[in-house]
């Protein structure tokens, strides 16, 4: 999939929007995420931190979430952005569940220079949980 400068500018400016309301109290690290639906839509998510780490919920889950809570169930593409030097990569966890009910959705991490690498989810997460069920 080709991704227009002007896709790649609306999902930026979402993720951006979305990481202003990050809550990161304990790593200060603000990350934004921007998901886009078949029908064109955009849902943001942001990362919600908690003082028990593992309950922390990053920003493409929460991208997701907020689409899926909107009753959509087909994606093309997300991206993810944070205010570092090189392009944000997706956590495993983010990785499996953008594989479970994504997949073939194209990840576009970047920075807030926008610098960017894109992937689909399937290199991302070469042996995600459940592949071998497909193998059969």
């Amino acid at each position: 999939m080709k991704i227009s400068k002007d896709l790649f500018d609306k999902l930026h400016f979402a993720a951006v929007k979305a990481r202003e309301n990050s809550q990161s109290y304990y790593s200060k690290f603000k990350v934004g995420a921007a998901i886009l639906t078949e029908a064109g839509k955009i849902y943001g998510g942001c990362n919600i931190e908690s003082s028990s780490f593992g309950l922390t919920m990053c920003a493409e889950r929460n991208a997701l979430s907020n689409a899926i809570c909107n009753g959509e169930r087909i994606f093309t593409v997300i991206l993810v952005t944070a205010d570092i030097d090189t392009p944000i990569s997706p956590c495993g966890a983010c990785r499996q569940l953008l594989y479970d009910y994504a997949p073939g959705i194209i990840v576009i991490m970047t920075n807030l220079k926008k610098d960017a690498i894109v992937e689909n989810i399937e290199i991302l997460l070469k042996y995600p949980f459940g592949f071998m069920k497909n193998l059969k």
